[in-house]
């Protein structure tokens, strides 16, 4: 703009503010007054007051003082904080927007109009009978484990290991297998061979009369029990009652003619002291295998034996002992 033309020509050339520097003054610059704008004389003029321009609500509310400024001009106060908003900005109630809608609040459950919270109840039943179906899964496991291993000993007891097919076991106390066919016999009324005889002076002998077998200590001693009536063929066990002095022997056990490869053991299982006769009596037993019909079992003393020993009773029956 030049000195002493009416204005810029463009509004981008018109300076609002021109009245407060001197060369603005000399070129006709005016302030604002109180019903129009300012500027220059002739200047296209586009300011509006703030709060003048509408946009669908009420118009701003007027300024209610000024302020004076260095040069003694005043201007428009501005707004105090929490009056009527600028009329350039409108909340969004003033285009019709749908106010926020709020999130519903939580209760607990309980109902009352307000949100409902998660189904505890849903999830409580439903924990429930997942434990339950866990409980019932490894009872099921347990049961089928334990009929398994049932299964597994009755399968294992049915064939005799290696030291059952042995004559005899130092342990007088095993069982023998259940068996329908048993025989028992005094050894006084067996067949006695190779200088034994029947005695009765050592007391503790359970046949009758207390009568047992002596003589028995020596090499070609033996006794022979004829066995009748064995309905079935098959693995019997042959208990045998004795004595011997505080020390173990041991005797040859020979069933239908063949020699067992392993002595009967008659040990001191009663533990007793050397030399008594009385507090020796104990028992021990042998497995075998008897043909059906009739059967002869021999005991005797031969090379190697240790023969030491009074006989009391014998006996018979179905299975094996282990």
């Amino acid at each position: 703009m030049t000195p002493g033309n009416n204005g810029a020509s463009t509004p981008e050339d018109d300076d609002p503010f021109g009245y407060l520097y001197a060369d603005g003054q000399a070129n006709g610059a005016q302030p604002p007054s109180g019903g129009g704008g300012y500027g220059y004389p002739g200047s296209v003029n586009r300011v509006r007051a703030v709060g003048e321009r509408q946009y669908g609500g009420p118009p701003a509310a007027a300024p209610t003082a000024q302020y004076q400024q260095p040069y003694g001009q005043t201007v428009p106060q501005q707004q105090a904080y929490g009056a009527q908003p600028n009329a350039h900005y409108q909340a969004p109630e003033a285009f019709g927007a749908p106010p926020t809608q709020q999130p519903p609040s939580y209760d607990g459950g309980r109902g009352g109009g307000r949100g409902r919270g998660p189904n505890t109840k849903g999830l409580l039943i439903g924990a429930i009978a997942v434990v339950a179906a866990v409980v019932i899964g490894i009872s099921v496991a347990m049961m089928n484990g334990n009929d398994d291993s049932n299964k597994t000993g009755d399968q294992a007891g049915s064939t005799p290991s290696a030291s059952q097919s042995a004559s005899s076991s130092p342990s007088p106390s095993s069982s023998a297998s259940d068996g329908a066919e048993t025989q028992e016999v005094d050894a006084k009324a067996l067949k006695l061979d190779g200088g034994t005889t029947t005695a009765s002076d050592v007391d503790g002998a359970e046949a009758a009369g207390g009568v047992y077998v002596s003589g028995f200590n020596q090499v070609g001693a033996s006794i022979t029990w004829t066995v009748n009536g064995i309905t079935k063929a098959g693995k019997y066990t042959l208990n045998v009652n004795y004595g011997v002095p505080g020390k173990d022997a041991n005797a040859t056990l020979t069933v239908n003619g063949t020699a067992q490869t392993r002595p009967l053991n008659l040990g001191n299982f009663a533990k007793a002291a050397e030399g008594d006769y009385e507090k020796g009596w104990t028992n021990t037993w042998g497995n075998i295998t008897l043909n059906k019909g009739t059967n002869t079992i021999k005991v005797s003393c031969e090379q190697g034996n240790q023969c030491d020993v009074n006989f009391d009773q014998f006996s018979l029956e179905s299975g094996w002992k282990s």
